[in-house]
């Protein structure tokens, strides 16, 4: 095998695929990427079981081959190495991989390509195109809420599926850990519709948002009950998928909540951010104290002492008092794209609904905390 590739392509390619490969591997092949070079385009592939990323990019081939190298390694030479070309290029008996570019020479070690898993070859059923910036808003508006506790495996994702709702074909993201819930909904492409419900891991989760930034082209999707394919430029990631039920969200969803407050979030956040200041760290424990047309935001500790502050809003229901994580708070209001968001509340101990003022394809809810 031999081709030369540009630095800035190789460099951006291996950016793609390292992250998801573990330096030391209890299977060695899974250190390595594989590299296919064939016609005008070089195929690298990395793989760590459970996630797989194909990058094709732009080659000049003059020996077709295929073999394995360390990336972690390689992707630390190539970073380093001068502007302009490099050639790769596989030793005789192909036990190692020789790189060059300008006067530095790099030997690395491969193993057997036959050893490398497959996971790209699955047949998916379901297949369709959804714009990218959708997908983006998906992720975005509801990856936060994703849980991190790993005894509860299957909230540790963003569930995606479709419904109609009013007349309208919809697929829907949702998270939760609990604590907060979040649900975002786009019109749902054709082809989506009878898709199975799929819980998409935490860890896929962060891998593709961030190759979504490297592209403006409509995403194309594939899903099987077991896993799910996201293909764009010349990048298609390929993972397994949480093997469990996520919970029946809509039951935690208020339906009888009749005080409605609405806040300038801009001015909503920076109170939270000050005043939280001097809540504990673990619980971030802060007071909304509400009245007509009133917010007061309170927050007090022992060692740290107290603050407040309030802000004129929109409210015309009977006073109340209520916490929330502060934390989760500015989570929440990070994602309303609006000047004001509405809060929707019921009493002290029940879950709020948090929209923006104007109706939106998101709505969150935050359980309370008792302080």
């Amino acid at each position: 095998m031999q081709f030369v590739i540009s630095k800035a392509i190789l460099a951006k390619t291996l950016s793609h695929l390292y992250r998801i490969v573990e330096k030391k591997s209890t299977i060695p092949v899974l250190s390595n990427i594989k590299i296919e070079a064939d016609g005008a385009e070089v195929k690298f592939t990395a793989n760590n079981t459970d996630l797989e990323i194909v990058d094709m990019a732009e080659g000049q081939v003059s020996d077709p081959g295929r073999t394995t190298i360390p990336v972690h390694v390689m992707y630390d030479i190539v970073k380093k190495l001068p502007e302009g070309d490099i050639s790769i290029k596989s030793a005789p008996d192909g036990s190692q991989v020789v790189i060059r570019a300008g006067q530095a020479e790099f030997k690395l070690p491969t193993l057997p390509v036959d050893d490398f898993p497959v996971m790209s070859a699955t047949s998916m059923p379901f297949k369709f195109d959804l714009p990218r910036d959708d997908l983006v808003k998906l992720i975005d508006r509801t990856r936060f809420a994703v849980s991190t506790e790993e005894t509860r495996f299957f909230l540790n994702g963003i569930y995606l599926h479709t419904l109609e709702v009013g007349g309208k074909e919809l697929l829907r993201s949702v998270a939760t850990d609990g604590h907060r819930l979040a649900r975002l909904d786009v019109a749902a492409p054709a082809d989506a519709k009878g898709m199975p419900g799929i819980i998409v891991p935490r860890k896929v989760v962060v891998e593709l948002r961030s190759l979504l930034d490297d592209t403006s082209s409509d995403i194309k999707v594939e899903v099987s009950e077991t896993k799910a394919r996201f293909s764009f430029g010349g990048t298609t990631l390929t993972s397994k998928l949480i093997d469990g039920k996520f919970p029946d969200y809509e039951k935690v969803i208020p339906t009888t909540n009749d005080k409605a407050l609405e806040v300038d979030c801009k001015l909503f956040k920076e109170a939270v951010d000050r005043v939280s200041s001097v809540s504990y760290e673990k619980s971030r424990a802060i007071k909304l104290s509400i009245s007509k047309n009133k917010l007061t935001l309170l927050a007090s500790t022992p060692d740290s002492g107290s603050g407040a502050e309030d802000l004129e809003v929109v409210y015309a229901s009977e006073p109340m008092e209520i916490g929330f994580n502060s934390r989760y708070l500015l989570d929440i209001a990070d994602q309303i794209d609006g000047k004001f968001a509405k809060f929707m509340i019921s009493d002290p101990s029940s879950p709020a609904i948090i929209t923006e003022l104007t109706g939106s394809e998101a709505v969150y809810v935050l359980m309370p905390m008792r302080i």
